[in-house]
C-alpha cells in the first residue's frame, strides 16, 4: 500500500523539539510524528484494525551474506510486540 503523503505546517519551536525528540529515540522526525499520531489514536480507541507495524527505530540491519538478518528481526519484533 502506498503511503499517504501531506503537507504539515508546524510552529518553527514545535518542529526543533520534534526533530530532537525524534533524534533521541533515532528516528527520522516523519517517523516520530507518526509514532506519536498512532499512540494517540490507539490511547483515544481509534487506531483502526489491520494497521500495519510501524518500522522499528534506528538503521535497518545490514544483512550478512547467509540470509540469517531476517530471522533476527522477526525474533526482535516479537520481542517488542510482547513488552
Amino acid at each position: 500500500m502506498e503511503r499517504k503523503k501531506i503537507l504539515l505546517r508546524l510552529d518553527p519551536a514545535v518542529h526543533d523539539a520534534l526533530a530532537r525528540w525524534a533524534s533521541d529515540e533515532l528516528r527520522s522526525t516523519n517517523s516520530q510524528i507518526e509514532f506519536l499520531l498512532r499512540r494517540a489514536l490507539s490511547e483515544a480507541g481509534r487506531l483502526p484494525e489491520g494497521v500495519g507495524r510501524i518500522r522499528p527505530r534506528g538503521r535497518p540491519r545490514k544483512a550478512p551474506e547467509d540470509g540469517t538478518a531476517q530471522e533476527e528481526e522477526q525474533a526482535d519484533g516479537d520481542a517488542s510486540e510482547a513488552g
